[in-house]
């Protein structure tokens, strides 16, 4: 291949996606041209947006059959034709990078535990995956990454950001932060280690007590299959309890399935969620007769919730089921599917767009809670976490009819 063909990768400790987990196999390619001849094939067919980033589709097609010879040949092409369509959430894996993503939806991941993404051409921290050395380490949602192990980051994708930051366990890291807010930025360097998901837990962040009529769920990621069933045992093991909280904050998304199955678990009728294809075609998913609870409850949000985050929320406060608590959103509304290929690498294409239940597309504006509470520096600092607070003081005024859902 030309040096002009430029390797990207993806790290899947850094991940931030709603996945239509439904593995779409497509593994009839023998050779590594037709490989790649395959990927095309999929994105002319699946990409949501027809123009594939107003450009001329076809030209990729045979653009480099004379110059694959090889599978890593392949991987290669593959990344350069997927970076023309400018779009972060659609990537190519290769077999390793395949194996990640799998493994982090079956519970573990490898890296520093966090998740980033492109926030007007920055790179940026979309949140810090709970108890794991970027957490300790002290970086928070919305930190912008200036540099990586001395190197900027100024036109990286995050394809080679995340490249640059993964590295095997018990190595280390080094970036450079610009926090909003601090003027100087600040060097962290992050010991890499295996990272073990815990999407659900009752452990509050904070040592703030939840006073006993309460019961706090705090949901850090909807990647792992046994997320919406660990929820579900929470809500049925507490029926004296009076109210719920749900904590989604710096909670960056994961399957489409799970938040439709906890959405699901509140509602009592009405619409979840709405997708859009390629073609115009929209389709509603609706509430069943899945309905755990009809207990008062308050969604906790920031700026780290993002994508399926986004659609529970937005379930939630089209259907006026629940207060949300905090502050915007992170504001991603699309869906991937995973696509497996020839030699286990695979490919994430974006194929919907997603619609809350008022059809409000919030994609890159996020969802505004009901009652915006900011947290300030000195507050996280001192572990002060007038979110929750103000997310207790609701559900107490749910549960005694003096907070009245807008209408």
């Amino acid at each position: 291949m030309k040096n002009s063909i430029k390797k990207s990768a993806v790290f899947f400790g850094l991940f931030v996606a709603t996945f239509s987990w439904a593995i779409s196999s497509n593994v009839q390619a023998a050779t590594p041209v037709e490989m790649y001849d395959n990927v095309w094939r999929l994105i002319n067919t699946k990409y949501v947006d027809q123009t594939n980033n107003e450009q001329n589709w076809a030209k990729w097609r045979h653009k480099y059959d004379k110059m694959i010879q090889t599978d890593e040949d392949a991987y290669v092409a593959i990344d350069t034709m997927v970076a023309s369509l400018n779009d972060p959430y659609t990537k190519f894996l290769n077999p390793k990078e395949f194996l990640e993503e799998t493994s982090s939806i079956k519970g573990s991941l490898k890296g520093i535990g966090i998740q980033i993404g492109m926030k007007d051409g920055k790179l940026m921290v979309i949140a810090p995956i709970e108890d794991t050395p970027a957490e300790k380490a002290g970086l928070l949602a919305d930190d912008e990454i200036l540099a990586i192990n001395g190197k900027s980051t100024k036109g990286i994708t995050v394809d080679k950001a995340a490249d640059q930051i993964r590295g095997e366990e018990g190595t280390q890291v080094t970036l450079l932060i610009k926090r909003k807010g601090v003027e100087e930025p600040k060097s962290y360097t992050i010991t890499r280690a295996e990272i073990e998901i815990k999407s659900v837990t009752q452990k509050v962040p904070t040592d703030m007590k939840i006073p006993d009529d309460i019961c706090y769920i705090r949901l850090s990621s909807f990647i792992s299959r046994n997320a919406s069933k660990e929820v579900r045992e929470i809500i049925l093991n507490n029926p004296d309890k009076k109210s719920f909280i749900l904590d989604l904050r710096s909670n960056p998304g994961g399957l489409l399935s799970n938040a439709i199955y906890i959405s699901d678990m509140f509602l009592n009728g009405g619409d979840i969620v709405a997708t859009v294809d390629r073609d115009g075609y929209k389709e509603t998913q609706k509430a069943s007769n899945a309905l755990l609870t009809t207990k008062p409850l308050v969604v906790l949000l920031n700026k780290g919730s993002a994508s399926a985050s986004e659609i529970f929320s937005g379930a939630m406060k089209d259907n006026k089921r629940a207060v949300l608590v905090g502050t915007q959103s992170f504001g991603k509304g699309l869906v991937q599917e995973i696509n497996k290929l020839p030699n286990n690498s695979g490919i994430n294409i974006t194929i919907q767009k997603y619609l809350t239940p008022n059809g409000t597309d919030i994609h890159k504006k996020g969802i505004t809670p009901d009652v915006v509470v900011e947290l300030t520096d000195e507050q996280i600092k001192n572990k002060d976490d007038a979110q929750l607070k103000k997310a207790i003081e609701i559900a107490h005024e749910l549960q005694t009819g003096s907070y009245v859902v807008s209408k």
